[in-house]
């Protein structure tokens, strides 16, 4: 998983990420080992995180569609990305430059 390997340079930064799967909660934390992520992976179980952000069943596969969503600190989306396939995510140095930018640095 790229973002567990970048994960340092968004910490150094003093940023959180956190990830949310529509798997369930055994399969998040297969994930989360797997990668040896150091960011919370949470379980969408029943997909409500999904549907509120309007992602689920975009591409009539009955799934959550990738997304990243920057939210600040005031629990504002500032900033999203929505794949238009089940592959398609912003490389985390895209995500990186984004929260800088919003950042103004």
């Amino acid at each position: 998983m790229e973002l567990a390997q970048a994960y340092p340079q968004f910490a150094e930064s003093g940023f959180s990420l956190a990830a949310i799967s529509s798997d369930s909660v055994e399969d998040a934390r297969e994930m989360s080992e797997f990668s040896g992520a150091r960011f919370p992976i949470l379980a969408d179980v029943g997909a409500g995180v999904s549907k509120e952000y309007r992602v689920f069943d975009l591409h009539g596969d009955g799934m959550a569609a990738p997304a990243t969503f920057i939210i600040n600190s005031e629990s504002e989306v500032v900033s999203f990305h929505v794949g238009q396939t089940i592959a398609e995510r912003p490389p985390p140095d895209e995500i990186l430059a984004e929260m800088e930018r919003l950042l103004g640095r």
